[in-house]
């Protein structure tokens, strides 16, 4: 049995010994903020989501989250990724880190319940849509941040593997977060695990602060709106990098089951706050372990065609994740849609490092953002209001449906995919 543990790790602490990208300490302390701050974000909107359906007891409040979420990340990103190109990377974060810190405050007088007795439960919702606002437009800035900073603190030929470990990171904030949340709130309360979050929040901007300051590659004072068409005509001239944004964006658009769990954890598998918790992290726990696979088998070959077929099974976990009544089933299908999302994301992040010029990382960063980033919130709100339209399970299986549907005319319409490769000396 030890012999057979010992063969199954060996490639694993082969790689992580050789592995020359955790050789740079900027690297390693980039690691640990995006885990923390990704960790404080997630656990932060299961407690908030959870607390508004538990107030409201409406499916459509949780869609209005994503929506009042989505309209300042789309729109500040216009202006974000023009900041962050002009303006020192991690100065640009250290606005975004202090900002969250204050808006973490706020949210712990929310979720006070003396609090909502006096502001009563309309209020109290509202100053929820007024926070998670402002949370969106800091993440219009905080996303073209952390991409332009990672492209800068990394060789490009250690890209690959470095989105992996940026990937990685993120996913495993992802699942530690909600666990943590739907754990505190089980035991404790909203404010207890509010005030965690405060915390772990703190801990980012620590990791942050080691960083060094970062050379700006952006030169002159261009004109705001020559710099966003630049920009965005940088992405439409490039097939690949237009390829996949595309294609993310839908599916994610269209597979949006996460924003209803708390219909599923309360109503239909009935688990509770733990289990609502679990099911939450399920996806990044698939993540993850599609990333233990991506250590040692790359994705350079072939990558356009894998990118196809993990969404499309990201279209099919969605489709049983809508028609089970079994937790470990729904767990089990969320967690293989979590592996492969994270094929398509190490694939996307990838694409968007080796193409991406340094002078324009900011402003790509910001168009992702608008892609995908967004398509998370609208795919909340398109999910919360097909449920309140047709029923939470016909919505869910309704989304898997489209994101099938997308793939397939985004296989007939960019041929570009079918090729696709992901040689920092050779981007075909």
């Amino acid at each position: 049995m030890h012999v057979f543990q010992t063969n199954i790790l060996r490639p694993y602490i082969s790689f992580l010994v050789k592995n020359k990208t955790l050789r740079y300490p900027d690297f390693k302390n980039y690691l640990v903020m995006r885990f923390a701050i990704i960790m404080a974000l997630n656990m932060q909107m299961t407690i908030i989501s959870y607390m508004v359906y538990r107030l409201t007891k409406d499916e459509l409040s949780l869609g209005m989250l994503g929506l009042w979420e989505v309209i300042p990340a789309v729109g500040f990103s216009l202006v974000s990724g023009h900041f962050v190109d002009k303006h020192e990377k991690r100065t640009s974060l250290l606005i975004c880190f202090i900002s969250y810190l204050v808006l973490s405050l706020f949210f712990i007088m929310l979720s006070f319940g003396s609090f909502q007795k006096q502001a009563g439960v309309q209020l109290t919702v509202w100053l929820v849509y007024a926070g998670v606002f402002i949370g969106g437009a800091i993440r219009a800035f905080l996303s073209p941040g952390t991409f332009a900073l990672l492209g800068l603190i990394i060789p490009k030929k250690h890209y690959a593997n470095a989105s992996v470990w940026s990937s990685t990171s993120w996913h495993a904030g992802a699942v530690v977060g909600p666990l943590i949340a739907g754990s505190i709130i089980a035991i404790s309360s909203f404010e207890v695990s509010l005030v965690v979050v405060l915390a772990i929040e703190v801990v980012a901007l620590i990791g942050l602060l080691r960083i060094p300051k970062q050379i700006v590659h952006a030169t002159g004072k261009e004109p705001i709106l020559k710099s966003l068409g630049e920009g965005l005509k940088f992405v439409f001239n490039s097939q690949a990098v237009l390829a996949a944004l595309s294609l993310d964006m839908f599916a994610v658009l269209f597979g949006g089951a996460v924003a209803l769990l708390p219909v599923y954890a309360d109503d239909i598998l009935k688990v509770g706050e733990v289990g609502f918790g679990w099911l939450r992290a399920a996806p990044a726990i698939g993540s993850i372990i599609m990333s233990l696979f991506l250590f040692v088998i790359p994705l350079k070959t072939g990558a356009g065609k894998k990118l196809l077929w993990a969404i499309a099974g990201f279209g099919v976990t969605t489709i049983i994740f809508g028609v089970s009544t079994n937790f470990i089933i729904s767990f089990a299908v969320l967690m293989a849609g979590g592996m492969f999302d994270q094929i398509s994301v190490i694939i996307r992040g990838t694409i968007l490092q080796l193409y991406t010029p340094d002078n324009m990382r900011g402003r790509i960063a910001a168009v992702n953002t608008m892609f995908i980033s967004s398509s998370n919130e609208l795919g909340a709100l398109e999910s919360g209001l097909t449920a309140k339209w047709m029923g939470t399970v016909p919505a869910v299986v309704f989304g898997g449906v489209m994101t099938l549907v997308v793939v397939g005319v985004t296989y007939l319409k960019a041929p570009v995919l079918r090729t696709l490769k992901l040689d920092p000396n050779n981007k075909e």
